[in-house]
């Protein structure tokens, strides 16, 4: 909605300053004034010979005191308008950088020079909220990047099954139908993946208390079938920790941990603990897995969207879509709390889950 522009802040201070200024000499000769007028006696008539009088002070000081004032105003007129260009220069500098940024271009940064102060605070806060929203622009792009190109691949091999039955009819159907089903769940899986990450990072969390230990062991029961398949001794031991949250995110981020922690094992003999406590008004889940060993950079990128612990990963029939450990994180954030990944020197993975506390 277009605004009347009305006068700058740069002149209202400079009218300020020039007002102040100009009252404050004003009072000051009202107040010299009346103490000269106390003492000096009144000679109406002004006649000269005769000691100083009202009279004669009237004419010598009022031009002075008329001079000074004007003097007082162009002053403050003048200092003013510099002092407030002054001031308002970190404010200019800030205004620019928000123009700048509007634009699109989240590298700027406006570095403010100086002391601690208002202006410097306010600089530094808007260079740390550029540099938020320029790292989660980035990540916007490369997790839409990667869902576009995982969202392909099912498709593709859709239309490539498709193309191929068309041109043999002698084709088995059944090997046909059996492909397209895993074909579709997967791209369903992803589907479904991307819907709970977007909804985690919105934050909106329905809060009630939840018990971790009783959780993991939901968890747990699901996925023993799978850690059987694998031949993985999967054991949920610890006590109550309850933490205030959303029961099904809850559930899918113990889920998606204890399920990593399975795929990315031993082929055999591996063995997943997951361990439940409350420590320092915490509420603390840990999932330990044995595995290969990982490489210590490669730790930190796992939390990333469509990132995968291993190449062998990836023709894995319980992969996944690479979205496990990236809707833990996301979901640990929801919640306010933290996760922290740690490559086991044996190898495998030590996953911690810290969420506040909740009654």
């Amino acid at each position: 909605m277009p605004r009347r522009r009305g006068l700058s802040v740069r002149l209202r201070l400079t009218l300020s300053y020039a007002g102040f200024l100009t009252v404050a000499g004003a009072l000051l000769l009202a107040v010299v004034w009346g103490f000269l007028l106390r003492y000096v006696p009144d000679n109406s008539q002004g006649l000269l010979g005769v000691s100083p009088n009202r009279y004669l002070l009237v004419r010598t000081f009022a031009p002075a005191a008329a001079v000074a004032m004007a003097f007082l105003l162009v002053l403050g007129l003048v200092g003013g308008w510099i002092l407030a260009g002054r001031m308002l220069a970190p404010l200019t500098r800030i205004t620019a950088a928000a123009r700048t940024a509007g634009t699109g271009s989240l590298s700027h940064r406006i570095h403010m020079e100086g002391r601690e102060d208002e202006f410097r605070e306010l600089a530094d806060a808007f260079d740390a909220m550029l540099e938020q929203l320029e790292s989660h622009v980035a990540e916007q792009q490369r997790f839409a990047a990667n869902a576009s190109h995982e969202l392909r691949t099912p498709l593709a091999i859709t239309q490539t099954l498709l193309d191929v039955a068309r041109k043999d009819p002698t084709r088995d159907r059944d090997e046909l139908l059996a492909r397209l089903q895993a074909v579709n769940a997967r791209a369903i899986d992803l589907t479904e993946a991307l819907l709970l990450l977007s909804r985690s990072d919105r934050g909106n969390v329905t809060r009630t208390s939840v018990d971790l230990s009783l959780v993991a062991e939901e968890a747990a029961e699901t996925l023993l079938p799978l850690a059987e398949q694998r031949g993985i001794a999967l054991d949920v031991t610890g006590g109550a920790a309850r933490a205030g949250g959303s029961e099904e995110l809850l559930l899918r981020m113990v889920t998606n941990l204890v399920q990593n922690a399975i795929v990315h094992n031993l082929p055999h003999g591996g063995t997943v603990t997951v361990r439940t406590e409350t420590r320092d008004g915490e509420s603390v889940i840990r999932v330990e897995n044995t595995g290969h060993p990982l490489p210590s950079e490669l730790v930190p990128t796992l939390t990333e969207p469509f990132q995968r612990g291993t190449e062998r990963a990836r023709t894995d029939e319980h992969a996944g879509v690479g979205l496990g450990l990236a809707i833990v994180q996301s979901i640990v954030r929801a919640h306010a709390g933290t996760l922290d990944l740690v490559a086991r020197p044996g190898g495998g993975l030590l996953a911690t889950v810290r969420l506040p506390g909740g009654n």
